[in-house]
């Protein structure tokens, strides 16, 4: 059975789910538990947001202050976007951009930002290109969108 959460309702899993973005991203995971702990201790409102089939991650989402690219004054970013492929086709992302957008927009913060190279699937759920920014690093320049 599918379950959309908070970091902050089972604060245990941050170092699981920490090891779990690492794994599909390759960012350090003392980077995700950095941003986790500010979360957990609320220094931040930028959550972190699961979807578990039983106890296995199935699906993963963050919020941080910018995703590696040249534009600060677009913040924040909606992160880490990942689901398994077992997962795929059943409406996981789209819950799970809809929990961490609507949990923001419940503390007063609006609108928020992700960079993605996907055309077509963001759209779908109610994001809309903005521009394209810089990433850090990157050679190519890469799609920015919003939701209001």
């Amino acid at each position: 059975m599918l379950r959309f959460i908070k970091l902050r309702e089972i604060p245990e899993l941050a170092g699981p789910a920490a090891e779990w973005f690492h794994s599909k991203w390759g960012v350090p995971k003392e980077a995700y538990l950095k941003c986790m702990n500010e979360y957990l201790d609320e220094q931040t409102e930028y959550g972190w947001y699961l979807c578990l089939d039983d106890d296995r991650i199935a699906a993963g989402a963050g919020v941080i202050e910018n995703d590696f690219h040249d534009r600060k004054d677009l913040k924040p970013n909606i992160c880490a976007v990942y689901t398994e492929e077992d997962h795929r086709g059943q409406g996981i992302a789209r819950r799970l951009l809809n929990l961490a957008v609507e949990d923001l927009r419940s503390k007063g913060i609006t609108p928020v930002y992700l960079v993605t190279d996907h055309v077509g699937f963001y759209e779908r759920y109610g994001w809309e290109f903005l521009c394209m920014v810089q990433g850090e690093g990157e050679q190519d320049m890469t799609r920015m969108y919003i939701h209001r």
